[in-house]
């Protein structure tokens, strides 16, 4: 295969970087074009000459394009240059073993695929421009804008581009895939993190709630003792209401009696009744047996509650624990059992 490579060398054209097009011209100096690339060079270096039939009918000169050699051409152009038609039948030959070891089309054949020059109407974009890294013409490189820049064969740049962007395209995907493992991290990592905050927040809650519960049991029995003061003194203040009732009630007959006794006309018979009658009213001016109820007996202000001092410290307390306080939490839960809940408690003035 290496003998095959170096024989396709030998056969590229300097000008177009390809394999011999049919026919192969001579130079005086031994050198081989391809008729079109020889023509292509004698059109572009005598401009003013006339044309016949797309070719120049008269002669002109042009230089050698490997050595530099000055041809000088006779009337029939290029189409007097001798042909080489041992390159010719080498080229037959070279074609014929490339396709039987299925090499593929040869290169002569996949130029047709090129696209075409913009600036040299007809001429096929077949070398590479390395200085400029970008595609031309052979024209573009003996005549154009890059005759002083180095070119390559278009086919060994495109391998070499190929063989690059393969590279690159792996080195993409390989950095892809790292990408793609990073955002499976984060998507997991957001999940943790939705799942932990809700645990926590139930937690929390949970913690909350004891703390409520407990509040909720100050309350309760605050409340009771209120009830409890507030029946006690209503049963008393309504008994001595019913006794004060009854004396009232009392004090009313004695009046109509004495009323009564005023109006008797028997003198005898209105003293005998006026001692005892004089006595009980004396009584029921009384009132020294019934209790008295004390001043502010009614009031119910001793059971206020004060939560300023609490309120402070609930505001002050953090209840988000340290490292060691957890610590701290575990020894004590291990020397002592489980820790009962605190709650700031309800202070009562009495």
């Amino acid at each position: 295969m290496n003998s095959m490579e170096n024989l396709e060398k030998q056969l590229i054209c300097p000008i177009c970087l390809e394999i011999f097009t049919k026919p192969v011209v001579i130079l005086p100096c031994q050198h081989n074009l391809c008729r079109k690339c020889a023509n292509d060079v004698f059109t572009a270096s005598n401009p003013y000459l006339p044309t016949r039939g797309g070719s120049i009918s008269s002669g002109g000169r042009f230089r050698c394009p490997s050595c530099r050699h000055e041809v000088v051409l006779d009337r029939h152009g290029v189409y007097g240059l001798q042909r080489n038609l041992l390159v010719e039948n080498i080229i037959d030959m070279f074609k014929q073993e490339t396709s039987s070891s299925g090499g593929g089309a040869p290169a002569s054949e996949r130029k047709e695929e090129s696209p075409m020059c913009s600036v040299h109407e007809g001429e096929k974009i077949n070398i590479y421009c390395v200085t400029h890294g970008a595609p031309t013409c052979s024209m573009c490189k003996v005549f154009g804008e890059h005759a002083a820049c180095e070119v390559a064969p278009i086919g060994s740049v495109f391998q070499s581009k190929k063989s690059e962007l393969s590279d690159g395209i792996a080195m993409v995907v390989g950095n892809n895939d790292r990408m793609q493992g990073i955002v499976s991290q984060l998507e997991e990592a957001c999940r943790v993190i939705e799942e932990n905050g809700r645990r926590q927040k139930t937690l929390v809650c949970e913690k909350f709630d004891l703390l409520y519960s407990v509040l909720e049991g100050k309350k309760r029995d605050l409340s009771q003792k209120v009830t409890s003061e507030q029946d006690e003194k209503l049963t008393y203040i309504r008994g001595l209401n019913k006794k004060y009732g009854e004396h009232l009630e009392e004090s009313c007959k004695m009046v109509e009696h004495g009323i009564q006794n005023m109006e008797e006309p028997e003198m005898a018979l209105f003293l005998q009744n006026t001692k005892p009658l004089l006595r009980k009213l004396t009584d029921a001016c009384s009132t020294a047996h019934l209790d008295k109820v004390e001043r502010g007996y009614e009031n119910m202000d001793h059971f206020s509650v004060e939560f300023t001092k609490e309120g402070r410290a609930l505001k002050s307390l953090n209840f988000l624990q340290d490292d060691e306080d957890e610590d701290e939490d575990d020894e004590e839960e291990d020397g002592e059992g489980e820790a009962p809940v605190t709650s700031p408690s309800a202070s009562t003035s009495t």
